[in-house]
């Protein structure tokens, strides 16, 4: 298809896709959903798994072959500025009230599920096809535990602030626990898709960009964001955006995706009003147009069908269950054993559960980078929908069996 043909095309595509990721957004919100949820389940009902197969001939119009690069592209671009928000968030949580607590909540939330994850593709990973060709199992199982590793910071907040327990000892723990969690994870996937690209050359100009790039955010990143957020409007946007984008092109490059430099910029950027009107102004565009996109286009890539393999249904399910007992587990237990009271560990157990979007994008690293199948895919989408979507009912499940005062002091500790 000629860009003339594809333009009207991508137009009526978004349009669907806006119109569809609203129409469930509202009716989940019904139930006590958030957004991102409605939207990471619109985007797979708009792919394969039930638009695809129920009106076949709709869904390949809709979203043609030669418009995925496009959807692709511009879901990018909302990734970015979803992570640059990300960052600068992390940043307003850092755990110093806390440190001991969070550690431990921390470590027992990402070495858990990361060993389970592991072992489970050590055990089933030969006799289930979740393998590309040339990949081998021991990447593959680095990968999955990474996966399943992963917590939804973001939506981690945003779930905090929305019910009210923002200052609450479960609310701080768990967004201090996040922030440290999501850092951890988003390193070790760096290392293995390092690991993945079994040659020398590319490893040594990941690692080597990776250390140059460290040390340039470092020593420099809080001083260039500072000059920049000292400009005036609206060169001062301008500016954000500019380096932004070189970051994420940098890191692309280098072999550490655009999303891990975005999370970088926001990380360094100074807190402030100037930098609190940026974020205000592009996370809207961000959350209402671009993200939606890269929904969709996860979802195009996602077949439940492929589930109807009992070996990929089971080892699905094995998934399920061994990550909400590694991450809801092991946090309640690292909770409990630093001296947490039973209703503030089970809150903070499973806020950690949720992968949320965080997920999807690494799975959407891992399946560029050529180390994630179709049904992998699948699977590990399944985790993300499953352990996200349940985490608002737990929560209230929770609150009806484990009453808690709505502003519990923050102890050191």
């Amino acid at each position: 298809m000629t860009p003339t043909e594809l333009a009207p095309r991508f137009f009526i595509a978004v349009a669907v896709i806006l119109v569809f990721c609203k129409l469930v957004s509202w009716l989940l919100g019904k139930a006590g959903q958030p957004p991102v949820v409605s939207e990471m389940l619109a985007g797979v009902l708009l792919g394969p798994s039930l638009l695809g197969l129920l009106l076949p001939g709709v869904q390949a119009a809709l979203f043609p072959p030669a418009l995925y690069p496009i959807l692709y592209v511009v879901g990018q671009v909302g990734l970015v500025l979803f992570m640059f928000q990300a960052g600068y968030a992390f940043t307003g949580h850092r755990p110093t009230r806390m440190a001991g607590t969070a550690g431990a909540v921390s470590l027992a939330g990402v070495t858990v599920p990361l060993i389970l994850g592991v072992l489970l593709v050590l055990v089933a990973g030969n006799t289930v096809d979740i393998r590309p060709a040339g990949v081998s199992l021991g990447v593959s199982a680095a990968f999955v535990g990474v996966a399943l590793a992963i917590t939804a910071f973001p939506m981690l907040a945003r779930i905090i602030t929305e019910r009210g327990h923002a200052g609450t000892r479960h609310g701080s723990l768990a967004l201090a626990s996040g922030a440290i969690d999501d850092m951890v994870a988003w390193i070790l996937l760096a290392v293995v898709l390092a690991v993945a690209s079994g040659k020398a050359g590319p490893a040594v100009v990941t690692a080597g960009g990776a250390i140059l790039f460290g040390l340039a955010a470092w020593f420099l990143g809080r001083r260039v964001m500072g000059t920049v957020l000292g400009l005036g409007e609206p060169i001062r946007m301008i500016g954000t955006v500019a380096v932004l984008f070189l970051v994420a092109f940098y890191t692309d490059e280098i072999g550490l995706y655009a999303v891990f430099g975005a999370f970088v910029v926001g990380a360094v950027m100074p807190h402030g009003e100037p930098a609190d009107r940026i974020i205000d102004t592009l996370t809207p565009v961000a959350s209402a147009l671009f993200l939606p996109l890269f929904f969709t286009f996860s979802g195009l890539r996602t077949e439940f069908a492929l589930l109807g393999d009992p070996a990929v249904l089971l080892f699905a399910l094995a998934c399920v269950t061994l990550a909400i007992a590694g991450k809801f587990g092991a946090c309640w237990a690292a909770a409990r054993l630093r001296g947490e009271p039973q209703e503030v560990a089970l809150r903070v157990g499973a806020l950690m559960n949720a992968r949320g979007l965080m997920q999807l994008i690494a799975l959407n690293v891992g399946l560029e980078a050529g180390i994630v199948n179709p049904s992998l895919f699948t699977v590990l989408v399944l985790v993300a929908l499953v352990t996200t979507i349940m985490t608002t009912p737990l929560l209230s499940w929770i609150e009806r069996r484990r009453p808690a005062p709505v502003a519990e002091p923050v102890l050191v500790g």
